[in-house]
């Protein structure tokens, strides 16, 4: 083994003090992971022992020591001229010539009978890649170099970046010693994803911190674009627990726009190895991976997180020319896996507020300040403490610059862009990929980061106020009552996994349709026989990417439901089958086409009337489908389904014959039925109605308008709602006991028992099973439920008299 290069084969994590975390994490894989079928290119590593004798003879130690003891460290005035002092000592130094002669003769090796073989040259810290501070973007890397000299060439612009103002100030923020940080230097086959796409994989999900996902993002070309942040990429979501059963993981996917890629210059007119170009627009289009590689990607990542013991950030690359695709450096995640879900803060706007501009929401909160758009570091001085920096793009520049802003605005980058992790790394709420957050918001202008919306950010003009909660999870009381979730998008899901809730009691499907999906299924169905006009043409446009038009319909809304199953996974997830009525189902796409005009659809064409009437059967065997994917070939067979608002047994028959007729059958493959109890009917015949299905949930909001015979939505009539009205719990009542009889579950969804404690105390005397609440009332339902069931227990509560 050479003193001053050791090739990929013979490095292990123990190599770390002589190869720096990069490089031993390299060798580890490369030797421990390979047999697994884990691609890693091959390469050797130049020695930290490389930089210690470059220091050394060129007799720089004692020189950069004294250079850097005169930073002031408190104000930092004077590091742009001390670190540039200390780079100009390192680029006029000379490498030594044993250096020399090893780095050469290693790459002769590694090149073989390959003539003027390409590689990438990465530097590597030994206080790079831990746990606890990743150094991630702070030293330099060269792709595509070329050629012996440039090789050497690249290798001492390595050593010149630990003298960047960022790496300096990395240090000094971390309380590393600037001269007990030593540098190897990584030189590796270069993968040619300037022909294919490269990304990044975080294997926990790197805005909510939910350990069971795998986000893999990626762009076209080399990956720099992804991690500098300079492109929207596409990403793709992969639930490890089915993923390791051998079902298909894939649980969600969001195409990004992709419209730049970075290329070989093979003309060499940049004066640079590598260029950015405009992608094609066939490729800006499409997606960058099948469904297989995405699967391929997850899988080497789970391997690649059980053997470090540790969440891990991972770059990857798919070689356009061979279509091999490579696992190109792997390191700890070192934001959420440092956390602890100890409390959860929840942020409320208390007005509504005019939306400037939209992008990916990285930290969930709102924040308000003066805009201050940058777009060189030029500009810095601009930025005052407490602004919200609007910029196109940042990198790790800009790291100090970054400290001053409450919140940060760009216009490219996904969720593992540089300005997404510093904000993490900074607790700050940001909002990146918006694509016009400098052209639409005024420098100087007051605006609001609003990250409350699932998914999606929302920059909004002016102070909007708003509210914090904080919550101590750890002091939120256990309950015989199962809380659960009242869901409707699927973003959140993630997030409110950490959420005392035991899993979802409503699924709202049609949310789901309205907010994704957003075209008539039936519009989907008989897509040729539409007329030709505007309509026709969104639909075949918003469908590009599928095989059919209803592939796109089963695919978005199986996604949708996955990504909640997977959050709450083992726990239940109660799906609701859709419950628009014929106005809001007119309000799809096409969906004027299919919904008839009704005086009161409240009561009208909704439900289970819809889904064995001819008129929407198909539509219906489309969300069967859906379910089947999720259940069957995805495997969270935790997934239940309700069926709302079924009026005679006749009909509950007739749905339940509908679906195992579409390949959904009660009991198959574990299959549970559930039906909302939200019609008087559903009460007078809830014996005969358990003999049909495995649980009731109690829609209260319908369940009280119904039998009080008024719409809440009325202003005449609308103060007489009111759950607590006797006819409604003596009902609510029924139901729970009938439930009791036949041994079958039952819930109660609605706002009343977190709004009411004496609703909560009536539901826990009746002794119903689980109670779901929407997220911003959990906690406090939670709380009404525990003192319900402690003055249960107590003689003398004085609670509701059981009916």
């Amino acid at each position: 083994m050479n003193a001053y290069t050791i090739p990929f084969n013979k490095i292990d994590l123990s190599d770390l003090p002589q190869v720096g975390g990069k490089n031993a994490s390299l060798g580890e894989m490369f030797n421990k992971l390979s047999p697994l079928g884990i691609e890693v290119p091959d390469g050797f590593a130049v020695t930290v022992e490389s930089y210690r004798s470059f220091l050394s003879q060129n007799q720089l130690q004692e020189t950069l020591k004294e250079l850097l003891d005169t930073i002031d460290c408190e104000s930092l005035s004077n590091l742009p001229k001390v670190a540039s002092q200390c780079r100009t000592l390192i680029t006029n130094a000379h490498m030594p010539k044993e250096v020399k002669t090893e780095i050469i003769n290693a790459y002769r090796l590694l090149a073989a009978d390959k003539n003027n073989l390409s590689v990438a040259v990465r530097s590597s810290a030994t206080a790079e890649d831990l746990p606890t501070a990743s150094f991630a973007g702070q030293h330099d890397s060269f792709l595509n170099v070329r050629g012996e000299e440039n090789l050497l060439n690249a290798v001492q612009q390595c050593y010149v970046s630990l003298f960047n103002d960022r790496a300096i100030k990395y240090r000094i923020d971390n309380g590393f010693d600037h001269m007990q940080v030593g540098l190897s230097v990584g030189v590796q086959y270069m993968v040619r994803s300037d022909e294919g796409c490269a990304g990044v994989i975080f294997t926990i999900d790197p805005e909510s911190g939910f350990e069971n996902a795998i986000y893999i993002t990626g762009a076209w070309g080399l990956g720099e674009n992804v991690v500098q942040g300079a492109v929207n990429p596409d990403e793709f979501w992969v639930f490890k627990h089915t993923l390791s059963q051998g079902k298909n993981g894939l649980i969600s996917r969001k195409k990004g726009e992709k419209t730049h890629m970075m290329v070989y210059d093979e003309t060499g007119e940049s004066g640079r190895p590598i260029k950015t170009v405009e992608t094609p627009l066939d490729k800006c289009s499409a997606w960058i991976l099948s469904d297989p590689e995405v699967l391929q990607l997850a899988k080497w990542s789970y391997e690649i997180e059980k053997h470090y013991g540790v969440p891990m950030d991972i770059e990857w690359g798919k070689d356009g020319v061979s279509n091999k695709i490579y696992i190109l450096q792997a390191r700890p995640e070192t934001v959420h896996s440092q956390k602890t879900h100890g409390k959860v803060y929840t942020y409320k706007l208390k007005e509504k507020g005019k939306v400037i501009c939209r992008g990916k929401a990285v930290g969930k909160k709102i924040i308000s300040g003066r805009a201050c758009i940058i777009h060189s570091l030029s500009e810095a001085h601009k930025l005052q403490q407490g602004d919200i920096l609007v910029a196109d793009i940042t990198n790790p520049d800009w790291n100090s610059l970054l400290r001053k802003a409450v919140s940060i605005v760009t216009n490219k980058g996904g969720r593992t862009s540089h300005a997404s992790i510093v904000a993490r790394e900074l607790g700050i709420a940001a909002i990146v990929g918006t694509g016009n957050a400098t052209q639409v918001i005024k420098d100087g202008q007051i605006i609001t980061v609003a990250n409350t919306e699932g998914d999606e950010g929302h920059v909004l003009e002016g102070n909007i106020p708003f509210e914090m909660v904080t919550t101590d999870l750890s002091k939120v009381p256990k309950t015989e009552t199962t809380p659960l979730f009242i869901l409707a998008d699927p973003d959140r899901a993630f997030e409110l996994s950490h959420y005392p809730a035991k899993g979802v009691g409503l699924l709202r499907m049609e949310f789901i349709i309205n907010n994704s999906i957003l075209i008539h299924p039936m519009a989907l169905v008989q897509f040729d026989q539409l007329p030709e006009g505007p309509v026709k043409n969104t639909i075949a446009q918003m469908t590009t990417d599928y095989n059919s038009k209803t592939e796109y319909f089963v695919q978005q809304l199986a996604e949708s439901i996955a990504k909640v199953a997977a959050a709450f996974y083992p726990n239940q997830v109660i799906l609701r089958m859709s419950d628009f009525k014929t106005n809001e189902y007119a309000s799809l796409v096409g969906g004027q086409y299919y919904e008839p005009k009704e005086e009161n659809p409240m009561i009208g064409f909704r439900g289970a009337s819809r889904y064995y009437d001819q008129r929407y059967l198909p539509g219906f065997g489309l969300e069967c489908e859906a379910v089947l994917k999720v259940r069957n070939e995805m495997g969270l067979t935790n997934v239940k389904v309700m069926i709302p608002f079924c009026r005679t047994i006749d009909e509950a028959k007739k749905v339940l014959q509908t679906m195992e007729s579409f390949g959904l059958k009660r009991g198959e493959n574990g299959l549970e039925v559930y039906v909302m109890v939200e019609i008087p009917s559903n009460v007078i015949l809830a014996d005969q109605f358990a003999q049909l299905f495995d649980g009731f949930s109690i829609g209260s909001n319908d369940l009280t308008q119904l039998t009080l015979g008024l719409d809440r939505d009325s202003d005449i009539v609308s103060h007489l709602f009111d759950e607590n009205n006797e006819a409604v719990t003596i009902l609510i009542a029924q139901a729970i006991a009938a439930a009791k009889k036949a041994g079958i579950k039952i819930g109660l969804c609605g706002q009343a028992p977190s709004d009411f404690p004496e609703f909560s105390q009536f539901l826990v005397e009746q002794g119903i099973d689980s109670i779901s609440f929407t997220p911003d009332s959990l906690i406090k339902g939670i709380e009404n439920i525990s003192k319900a069931e402690l003055k249960r227990r107590k003689p003398d509560n004085g609670l509701v008299k059981q009916q």
